[in-house]
């Protein structure tokens, strides 16, 4: 009994406990782990587990101080949106300029910023220049100097410099430099790529090596990369290929170290490099040589005598469209050079069917889509080849759908005034008030939200490289039946970390983004998302509440989750057919296309209507 009436008493304690402590605290499901995620990043609260579909949430307001940028002094933006007669006329590629200068002074700017706005001042003013004159600059005559090739309008994919030369002994040594463009108060022009070969010393004993490198006015010299290296590179990869032909090397010191003279023969293998003997350093004093150094998505590649020797990563603000001029200096006796696959803008008062690739007019109040593209100055082929191609469908033609290029001013005036004469000839370029550094394309995905909402409306706005083809077609016929709001739609990244690796084109470090993970994104080469999307974008940027982030899929992944965070439903819709790395049959969109590509693409449509492949 005693037993009894004690389990009793337990009991009613424990209920009454219960009771009381339960009216003063909500019991709350246990606590996930302390490690921060993205939503707690931007003071939210967890939202459905679904990566599909977000249910929409009710944000309870927290007590949490948010520190808004505020506006700094940036050398340039004066003189960028400084008045000018070309602002009050008819220029139909300035429409997004005005809108976007709060980007260029906020304190939290993208690291980048300071320098392509001020680089972006100067190319505007000799611009204005030109076109207040009415005739275009004429290109600098050859100089004295060492330089054997002038690049008026920068390197491409694809584009390339053969040299053929011999080493002459004056010298140990001979270097290739790829230059860029000389600022105002800057005693030296950068250099994009410094090839410094070192010849074998006498009775091939010494150890030849080659070493890339760049320099610029501010930072000097970069981290050199040498061949052979004394570290483990052959897992790293420029391309696809590696960084140095380690095994030519070790093979030649190898032969070379037991042998008192080399031999005739040996020499003449030395020459033709090894793959059509002994595997050999390619320079040899007294040996003639053909090198080329061409152009890739990543790096530049070396190539002499028909093998690859080397290959070198570009470095940020050194890429390949801001080179404009071809060095060479020391003990080499150059035979000749020859630069192929160089960019070349069409003389658009000639072009036949000018008309037809013009911008059609918009009538509509509201458009169903607007494409914005990325592109870069000097890209003029991969633009003609659009024009000529996915941008000739009906829905475009018609002005249902409205395509306009993005694109940011270039250190080369020549660049900046032909593409002046192409945004006047088609109407399709919006101009961007900075140089297109890679860590500023994201202020380009704004400036297509505020295009899409304030000048040209849409109901869906899509995003997409100059080096694709889209199937305006069958985007338009799978956006029906899809939500009309908060939809994101393409190839979506549900998993993805940041790249922590130094050196890596898409690194992030922990200040920049100091989460273990992304929340969803679409792959850049093409995706859409609905009008609200945009608004709540642009809204954000004109109150400054906006995270700037360098990486722009991304970038916009961390603003639809905002954006959801605040409340509203996200409709994520992925897709295979956006293939991000080349073409595949069915797709809606082929990435990596060359011009050539895209035409092929277009017309196997219009002949055999069936979306397949090229290559």
């Amino acid at each position: 009994m005693k037993k009894w009436s004690g389990g009793l008493l337990i009991i009613a304690l424990a209920m009454i406990l219960v009771f009381r402590y339960s009216s003063i605290v909500k019991i709350e499901p246990p606590k996930q782990s302390p490690k921060q995620s993205a939503s707690d990043f931007f003071g939210n609260h967890p939202t459905n587990d679904s990566f599909i579909t977000s249910s929409e949430i009710k944000v309870k307001k927290e007590a949490k101080s948010y520190k808004k940028p505020h506006f700094i002094e940036v050398d340039g933006p004066n003189e960028l949106f400084a008045s000018h007669d070309i602002f009050k006329e008819r220029s139909r590629a300035l429409l997004v300029w005005p809108h976007l200068r709060p980007l260029l002074s906020r304190s939290d700017a993208l690291p980048e910023t300071a320098q392509g706005v001020k680089e972006a001042s100067m190319a505007w003013k000799d611009l204005l220049s030109a076109i207040d004159k009415d005739k275009a600059s004429k290109l600098s005559k050859m100089s004295r100097d060492g330089v054997i090739l002038e690049i008026p309008c920068g390197l491409v994919d694809d584009s390339s410099i053969s040299l053929v030369g011999i080493p002459d002994g004056h010298s140990r040594s001979f270097q290739i430099q790829l230059l860029g463009s000389q600022l105002a108060g800057e005693p030296e022009p950068p250099i994009i790529l410094h090839y410094n070969v070192s010849l074998p010393g006498d009775n091939m004993t010494e150890e030849p090596f080659v070493v890339q490198n760049i320099w610029t006015h501010d930072l000097g010299w970069g981290k050199e990369e040498r061949c052979p290296s004394h570290r483990s590179a052959n897992n790293l990869k420029v391309d696809g290929l590696v960084l140095c032909n380690e095994q030519a090397v070790r093979s030649s010191l190898e032969e070379n170290l037991n042998m008192s003279q080399p031999s005739s023969d040996m020499l003449t293998n030395v020459s033709r490099g090894g793959a059509y003997g002994s595997a050999n350093f390619p320079f040899v004093e007294g040996n003639p040589f053909t090198a080329t150094l061409w152009v890739g998505l990543e790096g530049f590649h070396m190539t002499v005598n028909g093998r690859h020797e080397t290959s070198f990563a570009y470095r940020e603000k050194l890429e390949p469209w801001s080179v404009t001029k071809v060095k060479v200096a020391g003990g080499l006796d150059l035979l000749s050079a020859l630069a192929k696959g160089l960019p070349v803008s069409e003389d658009h008062d000639l072009v036949v069917d000018v008309e037809h690739l013009k911008a059609p007019a918009t009538l509509k109040k509201r458009l169903l889509m607007l494409v914005g593209v990325f592109s870069t100055g000097n890209n003029f082929e991969r633009r003609m080849a659009l024009r000529r191609a996915w941008m000739q469908y009906e829905a475009v033609r018609s002005g249902d759908v409205a395509v306009r290029f993005f694109i940011g001013l270039h250190k080369n005036s020549q660049v900046n005034i032909e593409l002046w004469r192409e945004a006047e000839a088609y109407g399709d370029i919006q101009l961007m008030p900075f140089v297109d550094y890679y860590s500023l394309i994201s202020l380009k995905t704004i400036a297509i939200c505020i295009f899409g909402t304030k000048i040209l409306p849409a109901k869906y706005i899509m995003k997409t490289d100059d080096d694709a083809f889209v199937r305006i077609d069958e985007v338009i016929s799978s956006l029906k039946g899809k939500a009309t709001n908060g939809l994101l739609y393409g190839l979506i990244a549900f998993e993805s970390a940041p790249d922590r690796e130094k050196g890596s084109k898409w690194y992030i470090d922990n200040k920049e983004w100091p989460h273990a993970s992304y929340p969803p994104w679409a792959h850049g080469p093409g995706y859409i998302i609905s009008r609200d999307i945009a608004k709540f974008i642009v809204h954000g940027h004109q109150e400054s509440d906006l995270k700037l982030f360098k990486l722009e899929d991304v970038a916009m992944g961390i603003w639809i989750e905002q954006f959801k965070n605040s409340g509203h439903e996200v409709n994520y819709v992925t897709d295979d057919r956006f293939y991000s790395a080349g073409c595949e049959s069915n797709y809606i969109l082929a990435h990596y296309q060359s011009p050539r590509l895209v035409l092929c693409l277009w017309e196997k449509l219009q002949k055999e209507h069936e979306p397949v492949c090229c290559e």
